[in-house]
């Protein structure tokens, strides 16, 4: 007799348990708090009353409560043992203090003076969150990939809006794997990336669709760069601040970046999805 179980649902073997709530092998899916803000930032349209950068306001502390700090720390440990880099950046433990007029010498066009410009034109904060001492290598690690998001912005070419924050989130989910030997490591320290990115692919795909082949041409932009770059997590950019942005690139082993403007794509996509008025000077 022929198995009429439909396809798709074959060698399913549903688990029984006494428990009265979810109960999973996987910390993130047993996350009542993770649940939920996924289901919101995946379905949710784009609106005044939460801007994007809160959801990530949101996720740290959800991700802090399910990271195991001992096996973090430990695995950097084990990695410093078979990665001469990395462990001699954790070993010079270098990071900076600079302010925002720090960057006023710098002439336009360099690294430093292009950074000015946008920080400046876009009244942005430089110091997302307080810039303390690091007690371990992992806040290490987290200090220092908050002080090079915004330069990975203009190295890896991803502009200053959200189709543009696509670029460094998808240099730094290659780029990281490329340079870190134990993937578990990698994964850990590249969750901030790929829960952030998620918004925005699902997001455009339901509600922006107009705009996903520039979601997907600034992903592969992204990592065509983390594919191709040395350990730019790992550089020192200060350094290269008043050089013009291709000697900059070129210092700091930045390879196939490709600066695409992407600021009206951007502006849609943070609209309710009805202003296609905004892609037209675009087109």
């Amino acid at each position: 007799m022929a198995d009429d179980t439909p396809y798709l649902a074959r060698n399913w073997f549903p688990v029984e348990t006494p428990s009265s709530v979810l109960v999973s092998s996987s910390k993130y899916l047993n996350n009542a708090a993770l649940r939920d803000w996924l289901a919101m930032i995946l379905l949710r349209k784009n609106g005044s009353d939460m801007p994007p950068q809160v959801e990530m306001h949101q996720l740290l502390p959800i991700l802090d409560s399910l990271r195991d700090y001992d096996r973090i720390e430990q695995m950097f440990e084990d990695e410093r043992k078979v990665n001469p880099e990395l462990d001699a950046w954790f070993k010079e433990g270098f990071y900076s203090t600079y302010s925002i007029d720090d960057f006023k010498e710098y002439a336009p066009g360099s690294l430093g003076g292009t950074f000015y410009s946008w920080i400046t034109e876009g009244n942005y904060e430089i110091q997302i969150t307080p810039w303390v001492e690091p007690k371990t290598q992992f806040q290490f690690y987290n200090l220092r990939s908050g002080q090079t998001h915004d330069f990975e912005h203009i190295l890896c070419g991803g502009g200053f809006n959200f189709m543009g924050e696509l670029v460094p989130y998808w240099y730094r989910l290659t780029n990281v794997f490329k340079f870190i030997k134990n993937p578990e490591l990698a994964a850990e320290v590249s969750l901030i990336q790929i829960f952030g990115s998620l918004r925005y692919t699902v997001r455009t795909i339901l509600h922006y669709p107009q705009i996903w082949p520039t979601a997907v041409n600034a992903i592969q932009r992204g990592m065509k760069v983390g594919q191709e770059s040395d350990a730019l997590f790992m550089k020192k950019l200060e350094p290269a601040f008043h050089l013009p942005l291709e000697e900059a690139r070129a210092f700091l082993g930045v390879r196939g970046a490709v600066d695409v403007d992407t600021e009206r794509e951007g502006a849609f996509w943070a609209s309710d999805g009805k202003q296609e008025h905004l892609l037209e000077a675009a087109e």
